[in-house]
């Protein structure tokens, strides 16, 4: 642990983060040179497994799979994963836990002592948010311990900072059209930047049933070992159970009968197939038994993904914030049968693709109840109603279903439940800031407020 005698040297974790939101002129540049400097002036070294997980969709749902099957099989886990619902030190777990903020402070002081250099012809280094608290969180984990370390890419793969490590095993989810003014306007160009966390000669484990052909062709360039969903591994399931099967060629490993994931969603047995098989490339340096798997998988947790909370009325909260990740939450919604009304509370950045995000959805939505975000990036809960008045699926006939514009996700909330009927749902999604808002107190049980009368 290090003691760094500087004169405005923070002592909080809100003061160190503070600092690095100072720091860098723009909030996402792509680009690891800044980053790895740091990280060898650092002497940054994992010295266990790394499992390196990009994607549009279903990072964090694999992420939290592996690290349950894992800490089931009795391996001391360490997840990196980004962005968080609450509190920043969400985004640091170590043993399935999340770290207690003065653990993170020595990573910061390390990190910021190495940016500063040592004079001579050590300049200092300027560092994003994103890159500083990456670092932080990456010495964090290299000093905790760890049997294995599973890493969430933040934004694309080849040029994000958790790329400057070596994964072990990559895992590539589902890729769709997200945050296309960085990483391309089609699949194969978001692809390509996801398959940058290939490397040579190690095993990468493509989950998309219908990956970009970019993909495909990275990882015969770098000579990545593929393992790919539909031809190296498949699995097949009815609505009581499903099993998953290893080509024979990658050694014929089977489960049968497997109980569904406990995280929600047909979505989730895509997510669930990429875990299994990146367990099976590690398989001879972390092996993990087959109850350790059914364990794993039937005790995982990961707030805000498809998340049901029983009340009067239901409450739904779902972190969906691009048209793919909307189109599977229609999907889930339409299989929970039949509710008189549904309430939408909806916040969600501007940059988003807000009218192919509503197209799917909005048959679904009966009313609308539509929030500020506390960040420049967000739509106005005006420009929202405004967008929903405009879409005709949002509003059939020229009628408005927009109750109202509120200024933070739990006005909204309040808004919906005082016009809500007991055997209403209410769906909470757009953007993690929105679920975020929702759960700042914890989760919160609705009422009815004419059953309490």
């Amino acid at each position: 642990m290090l003691n760094i005698a500087l004169p405005d040297h923070p002592s909080t974790l809100a003061e160190w983060l503070a600092h690095c939101e100072r720091l860098h002129p723009v909030t996402i540049d792509m680009g690891l040179e800044r980053v790895q400097q740091v990280a060898q002036r650092m002497g940054l070294v994992m010295d266990m497994p790394v499992i390196t997980v990009a994607g549009t969709n279903g990072k964090g749902s694999t992420c939290a799979m592996l690290e349950a099957i894992y800490g089931q099989a009795g391996y001391r886990t360490g997840v990196y994963t980004s962005p968080h619902l609450v509190h920043f030190e969400e985004r640091c777990r170590i043993a399935g836990e999340a770290v207690a903020a003065g653990d993170l402070l020595p990573g910061f002081a390390e990190v910021e002592q190495a940016r500063q250099g040592q004079g001579g012809d050590q300049e200092a280094i300027s560092l994003s948010y994103f890159e500083f608290t990456t670092l932080a969180i990456l010495r964090t984990l290299s000093r905790a311990g760890l049997d294995v370390v599973i890493l969430e890419v933040g934004l694309g793969g080849r040029l994000d900072a958790v790329n400057i490590v070596d994964a072990d095993c990559a895992v590539i989810t589902s890729i769709a059209l997200d945050h296309m003014a960085l990483l391309g306007n089609d699949r194969e160009a978001i692809g390509f930047e996801k398959a940058g966390i290939m490397r040579t000669g190690r095993p990468v484990v493509v989950s998309d049933p219908v990956p970009p052909q970019s993909v495909l062709d990275r990882a015969l360039e770098v000579g990545a070992d593929l393992w790919r969903l539909g031809k190296d591994f498949h699995f097949a399931g009815d609505q009581q159970q499903w099993g998953w099967a290893m080509h024979p060629s990658h050694g014929g490993r089977r489960y049968a009968g497997l109980a569904y994931p406990a995280l929600r969603g047909a979505n989730q047995l895509v997510n669930a197939s990429g875990v299994l098989a990146a367990l099976e490339a590690l398989r001879p340096r972390l092996p993990v038994t087959a109850q350790a798997v059914r364990n794993g998988l039937a005790m995982v947790e990961l707030p805000g993904r498809f998340q049901i909370v029983p009340g009067t009325p239901t409450l739904v909260l779902d972190v969906a914030h691009n048209p793919h990740s909307v189109a599977a939450l229609a999907e889930n919604l339409d299989a929970m049968g039949y509710y008189p009304t549904t309430h939408a509370v909806f916040g969600a950045m501007a940059d988003k693709d807000l009218g192919a995000m509503l197209e799917r959805i909005a048959p679904l939505i009966d009313r609308w109840h539509v929030t500020d975000l506390p960040l420049p990036r967000a739509s106005s809960a005006e420009a929202l109603a405004q967008l929903l008045d405009a879409h005709p699926r949002t509003a059939p006939g020229g009628k408005s279903r927009v109750a109202g514009c509120h200024s933070s996700p739990m006005d909204a909330l309040r808004a919906a439940v005082s016009v809500a009927d007991p055997a209403d749902r209410i769906v909470v999604f757009g953007s993690f800031f929105t679920v975020g808002g929702i759960l700042q107190d914890g989760i919160p049980r609705l009422s009815a407020k004419h059953l309490t009368a």
